[in-house]
């Protein structure tokens, strides 16, 4: 897109008053714009040129991410809640979050509630405080009503009054404490990769829209192979599926990404169930076609196997 330049007669910098009712003086602290500089024309006024490096009425993409959500113990564990939480402040704060957890799964795709529901506790056997754990935030009904539109062309949407489950909630109540971002949770229709990578893409134009699109699950989630030591030592099949896993997120590698199933080493110990992984798959469709910066805000194992890896497109 070629640069605009705006070119103003008879404005001086000396002059601010001019700029702020032109509305130029927010502009010309943009972080988009750069002063080329003054020229004179001779006998008139001096002329500002405005450089614009980008469309500013072009609005920026919110990351679409995935993250490993952790059990309710999460919720105990300070340094895990310290990076989830830094990692929201280094994002731009969304205008709503769209979620898709791993503990939802229903067919067609189904909305949340749209307004303050009750929680839906998904576990069992946990203390009787994580049961009684809160998160109010803001339905999002706006945001329901673009879904709506995004997929309805394709596919049934249907509704529903189900509340987050912690899938949801655990990392939210970490990211934004204050339950002051409306969040709408949205189901995984199926567990086929190819599917929900295309979901993603049709759910993509939220991000222009401040909306953050989150997938949440676990890159690893074998509960058989879970060692409670503090200490416990990562099993070479846990770390040679996360890093191969890690390996085409980074390369946001569609096609490797969708058949992992056959090609990622060590699957069928990682992975006895596809439901904690397959909301990376979302996230990735939800960022393929605006290649962008991918970072990965939080890793390392937990309990052994379960990767605490996390993926920030964008």
């Amino acid at each position: 897109m070629p640069n605009r330049v705006t070119e103003l007669q008879g404005c001086r910098a000396t002059a601010p008053a001019t700029l702020q009712l032109l509305g130029l003086k927010l502009l010309d602290h943009h972080p988009a714009v750069k002063r080329r500089g003054r020229s004179g024309t001779g006998k008139g006024a001096p002329v500002l040129v405005l450089t614009m490096e980008k469309d500013l009425d072009r609005p920026s993409l919110t990351p679409a991410i995935f993250l490993a959500h952790g059990s309710p113990f999460l919720l105990d564990d300070a340094e895990w809640i310290g990076k989830l939480s830094r990692w929201a402040r280094e994002m731009p704060r969304p205008s709503s979050v769209l979620m898709l957890s791993a503990h939802w799964e229903q067919r067609p795709v189904t909305l949340g509630a749209t307004h303050p529901v009750p929680l839906v506790y998904d576990f069992y056997g946990f203390p009787e405080h994580y049961y009684r754990v809160t998160y109010p935030a803001p339905g999002a009904p706006e945001l329901a009503r673009r879904v709506r539109e995004l997929l309805g062309a394709t596919q049934p949407v249907a509704e529903s009054e189900r509340g987050l489950d912690h899938g949801a909630y655990v990392p939210l109540l970490a990211m934004y404490p204050d339950a002051d971002v409306p969040v709408l949770q949205v189901s995984l229709p199926t567990l086929d990769a190819p599917t929900l990578f295309e979901l993603g893409r049709a759910l993509a134009p939220l991000r222009r829209e401040g909306v953050l699109i989150a997938g949440s699950g676990f890159l690893t989630h074998n509960l058989r192979a879970m060692d409670m030591r503090p200490d416990a030592p990562t099993p070479a099949w846990a770390k040679e599926f996360d890093g191969w896993t890690a390996d085409a997120l980074a390369r946001q590698d569609a096609d490797a990404l969708v058949d992992y199933r056959n090609r990622a080493p060590g699957v069928r110990q990682a992975l006895p169930t596809h439901e904690h992984f397959v909301p990376a798959v979302v996230a990735l469709g939800a960022a393929v076609d605006q290649p962008g910066p991918v970072r990965f805000p939080i890793t390392g194992f937990n309990f052994g196997s379960l990767t605490k890896r996390s993926v920030q497109f964008g």
